[in-house]
């Protein structure tokens, strides 16, 4: 067994910290949930991705990104998998992602997506605070913001637009 494969997935995922979300740079791969797993298939890394959702164009950029983080550290061959199910949740957000999300002006979900104790869906009448003064006298403005997975708010009481990462 070479060096590397003694690299535990713990270690690697550490690394993975560092590769940034290509649409949200402030937010961590890791962060945003999306590395599934990472496993020793002899001497390939497998890094097993999934996408916020599906058709998500940064996975590609997200791939190579993935990959380049791996070889710069000396693990040559990288294998990156895709894993469709299950969906990606922004349950898997961590809390150091949400904070990230929050401090870059973008308000992380306020709920969980999946209620599993009543199996329900978010509530339609949602307050979400606003990122910048925190108030919670806000407004859904559009239910796409600057990309899919997020709706576009007006805070009512600093007046400020602010993207809300959608819980889904």
């Amino acid at each position: 067994m070479s060096t590397l494969q003694t690299l535990t997935p713990h270690r690697i995922m550490e690394w993975l910290e560092h590769v940034p979300d290509p649409e949200i740079p402030v937010i961590s791969v890791v962060d945003l949930g999306i590395i599934r797993d990472v496993v020793w298939d002899g001497s390939t890394c497998t890094v097993t991705i999934t996408p916020t959702y599906s058709g998500c164009p940064a996975m590609d950029q997200i791939t190579t990104d993935v990959v380049a983080a791996l070889q710069a550290r000396g693990i040559t061959d990288v294998r990156v998998e895709t894993r469709l199910s299950p969906a990606w949740t922004t349950d898997w957000l961590s809390d150091k992602g949400r904070q990230a999300l929050k401090g870059f002006g973008i308000a992380p979900p306020a709920e969980q997506a999946i209620d599993v104790s009543a199996i329900t869906r978010r509530d339609s009448t949602l307050q979400v605070p606003c990122p910048l003064c925190g108030s919670r006298k806000t407004r859904l403005v559009s239910h796409f913001g600057s990309t899919p997975c997020k709706a576009l708010y007006r805070c009512t009481a600093c007046g400020e637009p602010f993207d809300y990462f959608k819980a889904h």
